[in-house]
């Protein structure tokens, strides 16, 4: 294969960026995106220019660091699946195939593609916890959990906090991520102590770290690698309102 590659070039944060074309030729068809890019940068290594900087850890669509806006689209064409899934057969022979970072201004760029996604971190500290004890382990049977609310809370812990749902929203909200964030806790047992004042923390931080607000449009849920459902959304809406109406936290 051969195709046209502009990619996003930008120094740091401060600096002003912009495309850079490449030509690549002789790709496998079976090269995964991330495996171009290898190629790409070891040409660039090889002729004593700057590599494209890249993040990249298990290649294995579980990390979530592969963060690329691919033809305007988050992580390329294909659903269901993150940049490093993707592979170069997605593409026709001679495309012209345009890769940006993510664009939120809670995601600031820390050098070409890689961009600083710490604000979901932030937001996960906020209230991301649940009470334990510390002490002997308990019955795996001691508190009984509907198959239907253990089901929801794997749905919304499948999030890999890639920030996708962030770069695919027009106002580049965070609300799938927090909801699965909050939804996760909210329908278990375990979870219900700190259930008001987590969902006020973590909505007060998601909107602190200067994330937009939601139309619910669904673009998130769509672009989503893990399929987090838009459900997720309502009942962060639901859990919210209802701390709110009943609790004395600020």
């Amino acid at each position: 294969m051969n195709v046209t590659l502009k990619v996003w070039r930008q120094k740091n944060s401060q600096t002003p960026g912009k495309l850079v074309e490449y030509q690549l030729t002789d790709l496998s068809p079976d090269m995964s995106f991330l495996e171009m890019f290898d190629v790409l940068n070891q040409d660039l290594i090889h002729r004593g220019e700057d590599p494209v900087v890249f993040d990249h850890d298990c290649r294995e669509g579980i990390c979530g660091s592969c963060a690329m806006f691919i033809n305007g689209r988050a992580h390329g064409p294909q659903t269901g699946g993150a940049t490093c899934l993707l592979h170069m057969r997605s593409f026709a022979d001679g495309s012209t195939i345009v890769v940006e970072p993510w664009r939120a201004r809670a995601f600031p760029v820390i050098k070409d593609l890689a961009v600083d996604r710490s604000a979901f971190d932030r937001i996960v500290q906020a209230g991301g916890y649940i009470s334990v004890n510390t002490g002997a382990a308990p019955d795996a049977n001691e508190i009984p959990i509907p198959r239907e609310r253990q089901e929801q809370s794997m749905d919304a812990a499948a999030c890999i906090a890639c920030g996708a749902c962030v770069a695919a929203c027009k106002n580049a909200s965070a609300m799938l991520f927090t909801a699965a964030q909050v939804s996760k806790f909210a329908v278990l047992p375990q979870g219900q102590p700190e259930r008001q004042l987590r969902v006020e923390r973590m909505v007060a931080q998601m909107d602190a770290e200067g994330f937009g607000a939601c139309s619910f449009i669904g673009a998130c849920s769509v672009e989503c690698p893990a399929s987090i459902s838009l459900d997720h959304i309502t009942r962060l809406n639901r859990e919210f309102l209802g701390a709110k109406l009943t609790s004395n936290n600020v």
